[in-house]
Protein backbone atom coordinates (compact mmCIF):
# COMPACT_ATOMS: atom_id res chain seq x y z
CA UNK A 1 0.00 0.00 0.00
CA UNK A 2 1.21 3.51 -0.92
CA UNK A 3 4.30 2.12 -2.68
CA UNK A 4 3.73 3.52 -6.16
CA UNK A 5 1.55 6.60 -6.63
CA UNK A 6 0.05 7.69 -9.90
CA UNK A 7 0.66 11.25 -11.05
CA UNK A 8 -1.56 13.82 -12.74
CA UNK A 9 -0.44 17.12 -14.23
CA UNK A 10 -2.42 19.81 -12.40
CA UNK A 11 -1.77 23.54 -12.75
CA UNK A 12 1.81 23.11 -13.89
CA UNK A 13 2.94 20.49 -11.39
CA UNK A 14 2.62 16.76 -10.78
CA UNK A 15 0.13 15.76 -8.09
CA UNK A 16 0.59 12.29 -6.60
CA UNK A 17 -2.44 10.20 -5.79
CA UNK A 18 -3.24 6.61 -4.86
CA UNK A 19 -6.27 4.77 -6.20
CA UNK A 20 -7.87 1.67 -4.70
CA UNK A 21 -11.14 -0.20 -5.11
CA UNK A 22 -14.22 0.49 -7.20
CA UNK A 23 -17.59 2.13 -6.71
CA UNK A 24 -18.58 5.67 -5.83
CA UNK A 25 -15.46 7.88 -5.55
CA UNK A 26 -14.28 8.71 -2.02
CA UNK A 27 -11.49 11.32 -1.93
CA UNK A 28 -9.15 11.41 1.10
CA UNK A 29 -7.35 14.67 1.95
CA UNK A 30 -4.60 14.54 4.58
CA UNK A 31 -3.49 17.12 7.13
CA UNK A 32 -0.64 19.62 7.45
CA UNK A 33 2.84 18.25 6.80
CA UNK A 34 1.48 14.75 6.18
CA UNK A 35 0.63 12.63 3.14
CA UNK A 36 -1.85 10.00 2.06
CA UNK A 37 -0.30 7.30 4.25
CA UNK A 38 -2.18 8.83 7.18
CA UNK A 39 -5.31 7.14 5.83
CA UNK A 40 -3.99 3.55 5.80
CA UNK A 41 -6.84 2.35 8.02
CA UNK A 42 -9.46 4.09 5.89
CA UNK A 43 -8.11 2.70 2.62
CA UNK A 44 -8.23 -0.79 4.10
CA UNK A 45 -11.76 -0.31 5.45
CA UNK A 46 -13.44 1.40 2.48
CA UNK A 47 -11.71 0.19 -0.69
CA UNK A 48 -14.02 -2.81 -0.84
CA UNK A 49 -17.02 -0.49 -1.24
CA UNK A 50 -15.70 2.73 -2.78
CA UNK A 51 -13.22 3.97 -5.36
CA UNK A 52 -10.64 5.53 -3.05
CA UNK A 53 -8.61 8.49 -4.32
CA UNK A 54 -6.02 9.48 -1.70
CA UNK A 55 -4.31 12.73 -2.70
CA UNK A 56 -0.93 14.14 -1.66
CA UNK A 57 -1.47 17.90 -1.57
CA UNK A 58 0.92 20.22 -3.40
CA UNK A 59 4.20 20.39 -1.48
CA UNK A 60 3.37 17.26 0.53
CA UNK A 61 4.23 13.59 0.14
CA UNK A 62 5.29 12.82 -3.42
CA UNK A 63 3.54 15.77 -5.06
CA UNK A 64 5.60 18.60 -6.48
CA UNK A 65 5.61 22.04 -4.87
CA UNK A 66 5.96 24.35 -7.86
CA UNK A 67 6.99 27.98 -7.68
CA UNK A 68 3.72 29.52 -6.45
CA UNK A 69 4.01 28.68 -2.77
CA UNK A 70 1.35 26.80 -0.82
CA UNK A 71 -2.21 27.92 -0.19
CA UNK A 72 -5.63 26.39 0.20
CA UNK A 73 -6.69 28.24 -2.92
CA UNK A 74 -4.03 26.43 -4.96
CA UNK A 75 -4.90 23.10 -3.30
CA UNK A 76 -8.52 23.63 -4.31
CA UNK A 77 -7.65 24.23 -7.95
CA UNK A 78 -5.30 21.24 -7.91
CA UNK A 79 -8.08 19.01 -6.60
CA UNK A 80 -10.54 20.17 -9.24
CA UNK A 81 -7.95 19.58 -11.96
CA UNK A 82 -7.23 16.09 -10.59
CA UNK A 83 -10.91 15.12 -10.52
CA UNK A 84 -11.34 16.43 -14.06
CA UNK A 85 -8.32 14.41 -15.20
CA UNK A 86 -9.78 11.28 -13.64
CA UNK A 87 -13.20 11.93 -15.16
CA UNK A 88 -14.86 12.28 -11.76
CA UNK A 89 -17.80 14.68 -11.83
CA UNK A 90 -18.90 14.03 -8.23
CA UNK A 91 -17.19 12.44 -5.23
CA UNK A 92 -17.60 12.03 -1.51
CA UNK A 93 -14.81 13.97 0.20
CA UNK A 94 -13.20 13.19 3.55
CA UNK A 95 -10.78 15.84 4.77
CA UNK A 96 -8.66 15.68 7.92
CA UNK A 97 -7.34 18.82 9.66
CA UNK A 98 -5.92 21.04 6.89
CA UNK A 99 -7.49 18.56 4.50
CA UNK A 100 -10.81 19.36 6.17
CA UNK A 101 -10.21 23.04 5.55
CA UNK A 102 -9.44 22.24 1.92
CA UNK A 103 -12.62 20.17 1.70
CA UNK A 104 -14.65 23.10 3.04
CA UNK A 105 -13.19 25.56 0.55
CA UNK A 106 -13.62 23.07 -2.28
CA UNK A 107 -17.28 22.49 -1.36
CA UNK A 108 -17.87 26.24 -1.45
CA UNK A 109 -16.08 26.82 -4.77
CA UNK A 110 -17.20 23.68 -6.56
CA UNK A 111 -20.39 22.40 -4.93
CA UNK A 112 -21.42 20.29 -7.92
CA UNK A 113 -18.35 18.06 -7.39
CA UNK A 114 -19.28 17.13 -3.82
CA UNK A 115 -21.61 14.27 -2.95
CA UNK A 116 -21.15 13.88 0.79
CA UNK A 117 -18.70 15.87 2.88
CA UNK A 118 -16.81 14.57 5.92
CA UNK A 119 -14.87 17.10 8.00
CA UNK A 120 -12.49 15.67 10.59
CA UNK A 121 -10.74 18.21 12.81
CA UNK A 122 -11.34 21.15 10.46
CA UNK A 123 -11.32 24.78 11.59
CA UNK A 124 -12.52 28.10 10.19
CA UNK A 125 -9.94 30.34 11.85
CA UNK A 126 -6.66 29.79 13.65
CA UNK A 127 -8.00 31.02 16.99
CA UNK A 128 -9.88 27.72 17.13
CA UNK A 129 -6.67 25.80 17.81
CA UNK A 130 -5.79 25.25 21.46
CA UNK A 131 -3.06 27.74 22.50
CA UNK A 132 -0.76 24.93 23.65
CA UNK A 133 -0.64 23.78 20.04
CA UNK A 134 -0.93 27.04 18.14
CA UNK A 135 1.63 29.16 20.00
CA UNK A 136 4.58 26.84 19.15
CA UNK A 137 3.37 26.81 15.52
CA UNK A 138 3.43 30.61 15.39
CA UNK A 139 6.89 30.71 16.99
CA UNK A 140 8.23 28.09 14.61
CA UNK A 141 6.79 29.95 11.63
CA UNK A 142 8.49 33.19 12.74
CA UNK A 143 11.86 31.44 13.00
CA UNK A 144 11.44 29.75 9.63
CA UNK A 145 10.65 33.09 8.01
CA UNK A 146 14.06 34.25 9.21
CA UNK A 147 16.00 31.12 8.23
CA UNK A 148 14.11 30.92 4.95
CA UNK A 149 16.37 33.68 3.68
CA UNK A 150 19.24 31.18 3.68
CA UNK A 151 17.71 27.73 3.20
CA UNK A 152 15.32 26.21 0.67
CA UNK A 153 14.40 23.53 3.19
CA UNK A 154 13.48 26.20 5.74
CA UNK A 155 11.37 27.99 3.14
CA UNK A 156 9.45 24.80 2.44
CA UNK A 157 8.80 24.19 6.14
CA UNK A 158 7.81 27.86 6.49
CA UNK A 159 5.23 27.53 3.73
CA UNK A 160 3.78 24.37 5.26
CA UNK A 161 3.51 25.90 8.74
CA UNK A 162 2.10 29.07 7.20
CA UNK A 163 -1.02 27.10 6.33
CA UNK A 164 -1.66 26.81 10.07
CA UNK A 165 -0.98 30.48 10.77
CA UNK A 166 -2.94 32.37 8.12
CA UNK A 167 -6.67 32.25 7.47
CA UNK A 168 -7.94 30.75 4.24
CA UNK A 169 -10.87 33.01 3.46
CA UNK A 170 -13.83 31.00 4.81
CA UNK A 171 -16.25 32.41 7.39
CA UNK A 172 -19.04 30.85 9.40
CA UNK A 173 -21.51 32.75 7.25
CA UNK A 174 -20.08 30.99 4.19
CA UNK A 175 -20.90 27.61 5.68
CA UNK A 176 -24.61 28.27 5.22
CA UNK A 177 -24.04 27.86 1.47
CA UNK A 178 -22.85 24.25 1.74
CA UNK A 179 -25.61 22.05 0.34
CA UNK A 180 -23.91 18.65 0.64
CA UNK A 181 -24.88 16.34 3.50
CA UNK A 182 -22.02 16.76 5.96
CA UNK A 183 -20.52 14.81 8.84
CA UNK A 184 -18.45 16.86 11.28
CA UNK A 185 -16.38 14.37 13.24
CA UNK A 186 -13.69 14.94 15.86
CA UNK A 187 -12.26 13.46 19.01
CA UNK A 188 -13.49 14.73 22.37
CA UNK A 189 -9.92 15.86 23.12
CA UNK A 190 -9.23 17.36 19.69
CA UNK A 191 -6.78 20.25 19.45
CA UNK A 192 -9.59 22.21 17.79
CA UNK A 193 -11.69 23.72 20.54
CA UNK A 194 -14.97 21.84 20.91
CA UNK A 195 -17.23 24.93 20.77
CA UNK A 196 -15.65 25.77 17.40
CA UNK A 197 -16.32 22.27 16.05
CA UNK A 198 -19.89 22.41 17.27
CA UNK A 199 -20.37 25.80 15.64
CA UNK A 200 -19.18 24.42 12.29
CA UNK A 201 -21.76 21.64 12.52
CA UNK A 202 -24.49 24.10 13.48
CA UNK A 203 -23.66 26.47 10.61
CA UNK A 204 -23.83 23.88 7.81
CA UNK A 205 -27.48 23.28 6.89
CA UNK A 206 -27.38 19.49 6.48
CA UNK A 207 -24.66 18.60 8.99
CA UNK A 208 -24.39 15.99 11.71
CA UNK A 209 -21.90 16.10 14.58
CA UNK A 210 -19.99 13.11 15.95
CA UNK A 211 -17.55 13.46 18.86
CA UNK A 212 -15.61 10.27 19.51
CA UNK A 213 -15.18 9.55 23.24
CA UNK A 214 -11.56 9.78 24.36
CA UNK A 215 -10.35 10.66 20.88
CA UNK A 216 -7.84 13.35 20.00
CA UNK A 217 -7.06 15.16 16.73
CA UNK A 218 -5.73 11.95 15.16
CA UNK A 219 -8.75 9.75 15.88
CA UNK A 220 -8.87 8.34 12.32
CA UNK A 221 -5.44 6.78 12.88
CA UNK A 222 -5.72 6.00 16.60
CA UNK A 223 -9.36 4.89 16.78
CA UNK A 224 -9.99 3.58 13.27
CA UNK A 225 -12.79 1.17 14.17
CA UNK A 226 -14.94 3.85 15.82
CA UNK A 227 -14.03 6.47 13.22
CA UNK A 228 -14.70 4.20 10.25
CA UNK A 229 -17.99 2.99 11.71
CA UNK A 230 -19.23 6.59 12.04
CA UNK A 231 -18.10 7.45 8.51
CA UNK A 232 -19.63 4.32 7.00
CA UNK A 233 -22.96 4.91 8.72
CA UNK A 234 -23.01 8.48 7.42
CA UNK A 235 -22.12 7.51 3.86
CA UNK A 236 -24.87 4.91 3.83
CA UNK A 237 -27.44 7.06 5.62
CA UNK A 238 -26.50 10.76 5.36
CA UNK A 239 -29.82 12.02 6.76
CA UNK A 240 -29.61 9.88 9.89
CA UNK A 241 -33.25 8.88 9.48
CA UNK A 242 -34.34 5.26 10.06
Amino acid sequence: MFDAPAFAHCNGIKIAYYEYGAGEPLVLLHGNGEDSTYFAHQVEAFSGEYRIIAVDSRGHGRSETGARGLSFGLFTEDLRALLDTLGIAKAHILGFSDGGNLALLFALRYPSYVGRLILNGANINMLAVKPSVQLPVISGYALLRLFGCFSAQARRKRDVLGLMVHGYGVTFADLRRIAAPTLVIAGERDMILEPHTRRIAQAIPHARLCLLPGGDHFCAAKQPEAFNAAVREFLQNPTGKP
